[in-house]
């Protein structure tokens, strides 16, 4: 009996769709996705069994190093711009275009107001390294008169809270950093009425 020879058909699957799918997921996460910067000043954070979700916007961070160093960042490059434009006003600070382009362009800041415009002069580069030996100021600042006023620290809190109105502050210090380094930036925020904000942790499952 001869063989029966069953005839091969072509299978084909149109793909359009498929693709026209993925471009648009790829699309969706492009337009979606928030680039994290490359802090230059990173701390290892202590641990702690609270798990308490840390607000994504309009945030204020403060970064402390074992060193007891005071850095800040903010999400929103908006009230940035502000931020910084209302400090050199108040300290009669010029920054030229360029200067206040690669004031933005740091993901942290952390400089004395006085050598401010010379350190935004030199590249992004050097920059990531000068900011680890700089550092906001703590110290109150004399009015002039005999009296003390404010810390650049808190002068830079008080303008960054002011840029936006639903501002949020967070500590996030190292976990070598002495206590009583992070108790007084604690203290110069009590001391100007910012008693709401939070302390960032990583999160450590809680022993039986």
């Amino acid at each position: 009996m001869g063989k029966v020879k069953i005839k091969k058909a072509d299978v084909w699957i149109d793909m359009t769709p498929m693709s026209d799918v993925m471009v648009l997921l790829l699309t969706f996460f492009m337009m979606t996705s928030t680039f994290v910067k490359n802090e230059a000043v990173k701390v290892n954070t202590p641990q702690s069994a609270s798990k308490v979700k840390v607000p994504e916007n309009d945030v204020v961070n403060i970064t402390i190093n074992p060193e007891g160093k005071v850095f800040m960042s903010m999400d929103n490059v908006n009230y940035l711009k502000t931020t910084v434009m209302s400090m050199a006003d108040k300290f009669g600070v010029q920054l030229t275009a360029a200067q206040q382009e690669a004031f933005l362009e740091d993901p942290q800041f952390g400089v004395p107001m006085d050598k401010l415009a010379d350190f935004l002069n030199i590249s992004q580069s050097k920059r990531a390294e000068a900011l680890k030996e700089l550092g906001i100021p703590t110290d109150s600042l004399d009015k002039g008169d005999g009296t003390k006023g404010k810390s650049e620290f808190q002068e830079w809190v008080t303008e960054a809270m002011n840029s936006g109105e639903d501002m949020k502050l967070c500590i996030k210090a190292d976990a070598k950093t002495p206590y009583k380094i992070v108790k007084s930036v604690m203290s110069e925020l009590q001391d100007m009425d910012q008693n709401r904000y939070q302390l960032i942790t990583s999160f450590k499952e809680a022993e039986d």
